[in-house]
């Protein structure tokens, strides 16, 4: 009885699986992309406010003219919504719009003094309360990482691509230098929110890099 359960179970998650491949991230892609379209019609039609914010940006973004963080902010916003919605470039969009979110939460959301990990909770709101109200962000970034790592799905002209140049072909590849890629693309954002994490990862990242030139694959 245990292994008939147990071998249904299988066949429910198989298909499930098989289901997933083609509607979980359009999910995500269409829900990503009309907030990022949004907001980058917003800013298309609305007046740079980037100027009363340029010295909360982090490093190197605080130097960069407030025009031209502007136009950048929305046409990637703009351009990387429509990316998003039709599956295209689907990885390199879902990052740079994940960088966005990164450093519009280092100068708009994240608590400007925590000291302990506790202030830093308060901040986890929708509303400002003067700790910060970065749990929109996160949500965001949450929601982009399946796809900067699991990329657009089947529905999708990534896909079509793919079948096309690899005669349908994807190779899965889990070894040191894909753990150092995975941590580096998640920790060098990071480190503008959370310096001491995100460089301690990010060196742990390359470390690895390192250390799989001189192991044999």
């Amino acid at each position: 009885m245990f292994t008939k359960i147990i071998d249904l179970y299988a066949a429910v998650a198989a298909r499930l699986r098989g289901v997933g491949e083609w509607l979980a991230p359009l999910g995500l892609r269409l829900l990503l992309a009309w907030e990022f379209w949004e907001s980058g019609i917003e800013k298309y039609r609305g007046e740079n406010w980037f100027s009363d914010i340029q010295t909360d940006f982090p490093f190197p973004f605080n130097i960069v003219p407030a025009d031209i963080s502007w136009g950048m902010a929305t046409w990637f916003e703009l351009i990387g919504g429509i990316a998003l919605l039709l599956g295209l470039g689907t990885r390199f969009f879902a990052f740079s719009l994940f960088v966005l979110t990164v450093v519009a939460t280092s100068a708009v959301h994240w608590p400007m003094d925590w000291k302990t990990f506790t202030d830093l909770v308060m901040g986890y709101a929708i509303s400002n309360e003067g700790f910060g109200n970065f749990k929109l962000p996160l949500l965001f970034m949450a929601m982009l990482l399946p796809l900067i790592f699991r990329g657009a799905g089947k529905l999708s002209f990534d896909a079509l691509i793919t079948h096309f140049i690899h005669n349908g072909a994807d190779e899965n590849i889990l070894d040191l230098r894909a753990w150092s890629l995975g941590l580096l693309v998640i920790a060098a954002p990071l480190s503008f929110l959370l310096p001491v994490f995100g460089l301690s990862v990010s060196a742990m990242a390359i470390l690895l890099a390192v250390v799989s030139l001189f192991i044999k694959r």
